[in-house]
């Protein structure tokens, strides 16, 4: 008889599936303790590194504005002439620190923009996509990726155990093990902010938007045969190629654009336009050209700006805003309680993520506050004394809520296969090539019933595709 889920405190767990929203399409209830559990146990999991994108390399740079989009955003950090300087870490999602660059695995792209109205974090990767879309699932993902708590090697079977049993992860699967999955570096990527967020111009009237940097450097992948050479002659390859590319003056850009959606598209939308796993199709939604992304100086000591930079989607300022997507609002918490235990309390105090605009706020006391603040009278809020008020001219416009609270199942009416087909018809036959046997390479030692679960799935996305990993199999 199988054990019953339970809490920490023993209490049982009846859905470890799906995550507590009001209505399908979320928000999410902070009443979900069980997620908020998994979730702040997750980021205490490790110590001292990140638990996930551990092994990072970055730059700075500027971003600068070339178009006019105000009419969607009053953000002055999007407006048209301006430019901002930033700060980008890219890293790999599953290995330690001492993992090698050129391993197949997803890249995180995150960003801080130092904008005149507070930092601004977009905290994203080269992929579009993800594997899951309700972040109750979170935690055991990543323990696939992880090591064996017995063995302490990675784990094929764990992978495609969870893979084959979560249909949704089939759109990023397919990308992951694609060419695109081993980049050569990390200039020679795409960038995605990946969730759903939202625009709010000075009328107070809120767009959806998706987040899209181009590589002006063009797109490079290698295969599995000449990563592994890399690897045997240098294990930091992409941070190499862009420290040594910025020392020399070649300095890596990319085209920043967007893709828009309005609240009335949204809702009449065949598929859920917050789904993590989803993406926005071009023809439907148009990219719109935005502005430029240029790297152009390297970190002067590698600890204290790329170990200690730290991002949250929670960072967000007047014009740009978050969505319903699950994914999104879990990190919203999840990210910046990773940086107060990774870090410290006062994390945003470090020079690396300090913004440039004053601070005012009434937190206190601590490790790391080494700000050292004056005393006053006025340490709560409301006060008489002078402190720092709240200016509702900045609250957000509203967004529609509905439905009821409950765990809704994120995989009932939903379509997982749609778009793996569309990726798996625009590839060429060498990308389907490649892509058969770089799964069947990545299922080396998985047991039979898993293949074939995931090559079920697979056979639903496209026969060629089923067949095409069959044959690679020697099946």
């Amino acid at each position: 008889m199988a054990k019953i889920m339970t809490t920490t405190a023993g209490n049982i767990v009846g859905d470890n599936q799906n995550s507590l929203s009001a209505g399908s399409r979320g928000p999410l209830l902070m009443q979900d303790y069980q997620l908020l559990e998994k979730l702040a146990h997750q980021n205490r999991e490790r110590v001292p590194e990140r638990v996930v994108h551990a092994k990072g390399s970055a730059a700075f740079g500027t971003l600068t504005i070339n178009h006019d989009i105000s009419k969607y955003t009053k953000a002055k950090v999007l407006q048209k002439g301006e430019q901002t300087r930033m700060f980008l870490r890219f890293s790999t999602v599953a290995g330690e620190r001492g993992a090698a660059d050129a391993e197949r695995d997803v890249r995180g792209f995150a960003m801080k923009f130092y904008t005149k109205e507070g930092n601004w974090d977009l905290v994203g990767n080269n992929t579009p996509v993800f594997f899951i879309r309700d972040p109750q699932k979170f935690p055991d993902f990543i323990h696939t990726q992880k090591r064996h708590p017995r063995t302490n090697l990675r784990s094929n079977t764990a992978a495609w155990d969870f893979w084959s049993l979560s249909p949704e992860s089939l759109h990023q699967v397919t990308i992951l093990m694609s060419d695109r999955g081993l980049p050569v570096g990390y200039r020679n990527i795409n960038g995605y902010g990946s969730h759903t967020y939202s625009l709010i111009n000075d009328k107070g009237e809120r767009t959806w938007v998706k987040f899209h940097f181009k590589t002006k450097q063009g797109i490079k992948n290698y295969t599995n045969a000449q990563a592994s050479e890399v690897v045997g002659k240098c294990r930091e390859s992409s941070q190499r190629d862009l420290y040594e590319s910025i020392e020399k003056g070649d300095f890596p850009k990319w085209d920043f654009q967007i893709q828009v959606m309005s609240d009335e598209q949204a809702k009449n939308c065949p598929f859920n336009p917050f789904d993590l796993t989803k993406v926005w199709p071009h023809a439907d939604y148009p990219m719109i050209d935005v502005g430029v992304m240029e790297l152009n100086e390297n970190p002067a000591n590698y600890f204290a700006q790329v170990e200690q930079a730290s991002f949250s989607p929670s960072n967000v300022v007047p014009g740009i805003s978050w969505s319903p997507d699950k994914m999104l609002q879990a990190r919203i918490f999840s990210y910046a309680d990773a940086h107060r235990y990774r870090v410290g309390t006062h994390y945003e105090m470090l020079p690396i993520n300090k913004p440039i605009v004053e601070v005012n706020t009434y937190h206190m006391d601590g490790s790391m506050n080494f700000a050292e603040p004056k005393s006053t009278d006025a340490y709560y809020e409301p006060n008489s004394f002078g402190g720092a008020v709240e200016d509702k001219s900045y609250v957000e416009p509203p967004f529609g809520v509905n439905g009821d609270g409950y765990r809704y199942d994120h995989r009932e009416g939903n379509d997982d296969f749609s778009q793996p087909r569309a990726l798996f018809m625009l590839m060429s036959d060498s990308q389907k090539a490649q892509l058969f046997s770089n799964i069947a390479d990545a299922m080396d030692g998985v047991p039979d019933e898993i293949r074939n679960r995931q090559i079920a799935l697979f056979e639903q996305v496209h026969i060629e595709y089923a067949n095409g990993v069959r044959k690679a199999l020697g099946k």
